[in-house]
């Protein structure tokens, strides 16, 4: 039996509150040891289910801390590499909220750092670890819907009344294309394995943030579309069409939030199969896949290598969209 990975947390932020201290505390092979912030009554809900955390005044002592072995960095989104660095000078191994990165080739300094001080570095990209993706990969994989045609996803909330919200602010990396972009993106990425050969896209700015981003792009086998806002009924769906079936994911990125993680595949005839996940904890599961590729050395499932693909497409989105 391994010992725990000790983890801290830098900043007492309503995700880490929310989701994944508790994940971390309730995960096997992890233990929340340290939280850092300057605020203590923001300690406070942390504590009452983890009572011997420890509770730093900076982020500077937390990562000074030589019992701390794991942090999870849930700031702002321009802060990310910043911190993920300063994590690694330190000898910790860093799990990072998406985007960890503004530009896809500011994931080259990270990459570099990792292999130089041998620590695993991640983003915390979590739907990669929930079963339903695992089965959706195996499912194109083996055939299950013949050749793929064409992909679609969307993903929207509507946070226009939190004004003061990160992500409604340019000067915190905010806007949706970065912040649910990703899930559209990634996933579709890891689902069928392959990389667009072209990209283009529009996007609605308000206040210099994007808050609706329409994305096409053309890989090699099929042809994919989706949007993204932070300015509309909450909504999320993946949809994978081939011409003998279709998977469609109902609650694919905020499972168990926005609804029961369900696979429909549907076959000829029309028959559909659905898989269910109602318990399986995707931010749980990340933790633990972490703590496996710390102390017993197996392959972390998500490489700063994929996710910094992932980028690349944002950026490119950045760089083709016409303005709307």
């Amino acid at each position: 039996m391994h010992k725990p990975v000790n983890w801290g947390v830098l900043g007492a932020a309503r995700f880490a509150r929310q989701h994944m201290a508790p994940a971390i505390h309730a995960a096997e092979g992890a233990r929340l040891a340290g939280l850092a912030t300057s605020d203590t009554a923001k300690a406070e809900p942390f504590a009452r289910y983890c009572p011997d955390l420890n509770v730093y005044n900076s982020y500077e002592a937390l990562l000074a801390d030589p019992e701390i072995e794991a942090v999870y960095i849930p700031l702002p989104n321009h802060l990310h590499v910043e911190w993920s660095l300063k994590a690694l000078d330190s000898g910790k191994h860093v799990l990072c909220e998406k985007p960890m990165t503004m530009r896809a080739d500011e994931f080259d300094a990270l990459i570099a750092k990792r292999d130089q001080t041998g620590l695993l570095a991640a983003e915390a990209y979590m739907i990669v670890h929930h079963p339903q993706w695992l089965l959706t990969h195996k499912l194109i994989a083996d055939g299950a819907i013949g050749r793929l045609v064409h992909v679609t996803g969307a993903f929207s909330y509507d946070n226009r009344a939190d004004t003061g919200n990160i992500r409604n602010r340019a000067e915190t990396g905010g806007g949706g294309l970065r912040d649910i972009g990703v899930y559209v993106i990634g996933s579709a990425r890891f689902a069928t394995g392959q990389e667009p050969v072209s990209v283009s896209g529009a996007i609605r700015w308000e206040n210099d943030v994007d808050v609706f981003t329409e994305i096409r792009a053309q890989f090699p086998e099929f042809t994919y579309s989706a949007y993204v806002s932070t300015r509309m009924h909450p909504h999320q769906e993946m949809v994978f069409h081939g011409e003998g079936g279709m998977i469609r994911l109902t609650a694919p990125f905020n499972a168990r939030v926005f609804g029961e993680a369900r696979v429909e595949l549907h076959r000829p005839g029309l028959e559909v199969l659905v898989p269910r996940f109602p318990a399986d904890n995707h931010y749980q599961l990340q933790v633990e896949a972490f703590c496996r590729s710390v102390r017993e050395g197996v392959e972390y499932p998500c490489s700063l290598e994929f996710v910094r693909g992932t980028q690349e497409v944002i950026d490119q989105v950045f760089d083709a969209a016409v303005s709307l």
